[in-house]
């Protein structure tokens, strides 16, 4: 059986963790998880301490990137099979777990991406993030020759080789399309499968619209950085 671990990035999320890590003990018992609280301000810490979560807590704000190495830094310390990335925010449905899963057990794929849009279904985003994504596709497919649909997607899962590259090399900042490039550099095949998202619960996003045009402008420019790149050490 694969030792698998659930990856919890964490900043302000203290009213969404219990009903997740409730959701996750109740409906996948036999993975593990590590909630990486990325120096909360609100009450995160003393949630965790409370309810006695398993969580690695950051003495300052690293961001998502941040956050999710030091979750596949914990994953390869422990040796873990597979590591699987999820929001502390509740509108990843821990019920689609074992569907992301299933690709890497069964050798079919390297990296698993839980795709909002392949049957369209649940939450699909705002009409602008969804522009934002279309033009991220279209780059990373003319980059790379791979057509994802759901490039932001915060649910994926890796293999143990991947474990280990991004344990090493793991972008900051809004990481998620850059780590598509990544994965095709290191000669992964990626897979997405269909997930239904649900709206955030409690709290809020932490891109508003001026983040979100820095967003945009510097993981194009990441992108084409990171294909130059990878054309030179071919």
């Amino acid at each position: 059986m694969k030792k698998v671990l659930i990856m919890i990035p964490a900043y302000n999320e203290a009213a969404n963790l219990e009903k997740l890590i409730e959701e996750l003990d109740t409906k996948v018992p036999e993975y593990d998880y590590i909630i990486i609280n990325d120096g909360s301000r609100d009450n995160t810490e003393n949630v965790c301490a409370q309810n006695k979560y398993n969580v690695i807590h950051l003495p300052i704000n690293l961001g998502i990137g941040g956050g999710v190495q030091t979750g596949y830094k914990y994953a390869k310390k422990y040796d873990y099979d597979i590591a699987v990335q999820i929001d502390g925010d509740g509108q990843h449905d821990v019920a689609y777990l074992k569907d992301v899963i299933r690709p890497i057990i069964d050798e079919e794929a390297d990296i698993v991406i839980g795709s909002r849009f392949l049957k369209k279904e649940g939450f699909q985003s705002s009409i602008s993030r969804r522009v934002g994504i279309n033009w991220l596709s279209g780059l990373i497919l003319i980059c790379t020759g791979k057509k994802i649909k759901d490039v932001t997607s915060g649910f994926r899962a890796v293999n143990k080789k991947f474990i280990a590259v991004y344990a090493e090399d793991y972008p900051t900042d809004y990481p998620e399309p850059e780590a598509i490039i990544t994965a095709v550099m290191h000669k992964g095949k990626i897979e997405e499968v269909p997930v239904v998202m649900r709206e955030r619960v409690s709290g809020t996003s932490s891109i508003n619209f001026k983040k979100a045009v820095y967003y945009m402008i510097k993981v194009t420019l990441a992108i084409l950085i990171r294909r130059i790149c990878y054309g030179m050490w071919r």
